[in-house]
């Protein structure tokens, strides 16, 4: 995977860091974070595909031409109302959104969830990392069930607010 000659991946175990999504995505500054949440684009691939650039509202996720260009947050500042239906949308699963105004303490992810059944609002939970790595403690705080598109569901979790850059999914724990 490439981008004018230029790796999106890291090639030594094909997952994306947040170097390269900061790159080559668009990535908000900490003062946008404090504002309220923001849509967190980790798509890196080069197919035909526009979907999260069509369905938002306000405008912030950019594909362009030619329509194989990766989705880009081009308004990073730009105000996100956190509707979610960039994450609904999107097929690759590679949209989040990220909330660090959530709590003085904990940040709010939202994310595309595919996997039945489905958890349950309060529940406890494992915060994973790009990588698979377990990295913190947290809780199911809301379930958004979506038949509309693809069946995707939104699952927001809270996790401590200094994981929010790197809390890409969660692991649920055993009941």
């Amino acid at each position: 995977m490439s981008v004018n000659g230029s790796s999106l991946i890291d090639r030594t175990n094909g997952i994306i860091t947040l170097e390269e999504i900061r790159k080559y995505n668009g990535y908000p500054s900490e003062e946008r974070f404090s504002k309220g949440p923001v849509p967190i684009i980790e798509c890196i691939e080069e197919i035909p595909c526009n979907p999260c650039e069509t369905v938002c509202n306000r405008n912030l996720i950019k594909v362009g031409t030619p329509i194989t260009n990766c989705p880009r947050l081009i308004d990073p500042d730009g105000e996100c109302t956190g509707c979610a239906q960039c994450i609904i949308i999107c097929p690759g699963l590679a949209v989040f959104i990220v909330d660090k105004t959530f709590s003085t303490r904990e940040a709010s992810i939202s994310l595309p969830y595919e996997e039945l059944p489905l958890p349950e609002e309060g529940e406890s939970i494992i915060g994973i990392d790009r990588t698979g790595r377990a990295v913190c403690e947290g809780h199911i705080h809301k379930v958004l069930r979506n038949r509309k598109f693809s069946h995707t569901n939104v699952v927001t979790i809270v996790i401590p607010k200094h994981f929010a850059d790197d809390v890409r999914h969660f692991q649920r724990r055993d009941k």
